[in-house]
């Protein structure tokens, strides 16, 4: 749907004064606060894309290998940050990796195997849409592993993480977080949207459902798969753009690439909404 209060485009070419654009504002009962979020938004958004070029270059001339992983309920803005993160990269040197369920064949296979061929080669960075840990959580909870091969993955993935450091992968895990109350409204708004309700899938309606379930399971991953070699980043995603923002200068924040003194934006998160797991730590998604 348009929304109403769009300006048009001459409208907008014919503001000469801050004024007008307020007046203008105020006539279309548009919320003025609302309209200066979104546009700080798209401007810090601008210039972080132009720093994880500049982090891409560097990965690139240097030959390093990055994983970034996107964990996290349904919901939670994972598909949404990638967009964003991924949007003006090379397409040469970086995938976005969302594998479907696994073939008659690959369930055969030890389990990591079809993820190994999609890791990063030199010079390239990888974005997992869900990742290996959907045996820690997804699976257990809608009962597409059992038992054996539930603690068969944690007992072989901190070693096969380990294999990956050891080799100079570099493993960065995000975790979304969002609340439970938060997750429904966009399960509605998915439902509501023609061009969002590819997203609402079977698995999604029964998220709400088996909520405190999930919750048992990813504390077990929390707990099992933190580990100084490959820790695992909360990301408080109750407010997505937000989510975005800081989740991207999480990701810059790990590596002195070229230019980085020059950004002309920070390249620190904020702790708010940023933070390393522990056990202790603050979640929204409980």
């Amino acid at each position: 749907m348009i929304d109403e209060y769009m300006f048009t485009l001459e409208e907008l070419q014919n503001v000469k004064k801050r004024k007008q654009l307020t007046d203008m504002a105020v006539a279309k009962n548009a919320d003025l606060r609302k309209i200066n979020r979104n546009i700080r938004y798209e401007q810090e958004l601008k210039l972080l894309q132009a720093e994880l070029v500049n982090l891409q270059q560097w990965v690139s001339r240097h030959k390093l290998r990055i994983a970034i992983i996107f964990e996290g309920r349904d919901a939670a803005g994972k598909g949404g940050s990638i967009k964003r993160f991924t949007e003006h990269l090379n397409p040469r040197s970086m995938r976005i990796v969302a594998l479907s369920k696994p073939t008659e064949v690959e369930s055969g296979q030890w389990y990591f195997r079809r993820y190994i061929k999609e890791l990063p080669n030199p010079g390239e960075i990888v974005c997992f849409d869900r990742s290996w840990y959907n045996r820690a959580a997804v699976e257990p909870v809608m009962g597409f592993c059992n038992r054996k091969q539930y603690k068969k993955f944690l007992a072989q993935v901190n070693e096969f993480e380990h294999m990956l450091y050891e080799d100079g992968v570099v493993l960065i895990k995000f975790w979304f977080s969002i609340s439970k109350q938060e997750q429904k409204k966009r399960f509605e708004s998915r439902l509501l949207n023609p061009l969002k309700v590819w997203k609402y899938s079977p698995v999604d309606m029964k998220g709400q459902e088996l909520w405190d379930k999930y919750t048992h399971y990813k504390e077990q991953m929390f707990s099992k798969t933190h580990t100084t070699f490959s820790p695992w980043t909360i990301v408080k995603t109750n407010q997505k753009k937000t989510a975005r923002i800081e989740s991207m200068r999480h990701v810059l924040s790990l590596f002195d690439y070229a230019g980085k003194t020059r950004a002309k934006t920070t390249t620190i998160p904020d702790p708010n909404v940023i933070e390393r797991y522990y056990r202790e730590a603050e979640q929204i998604d409980i």
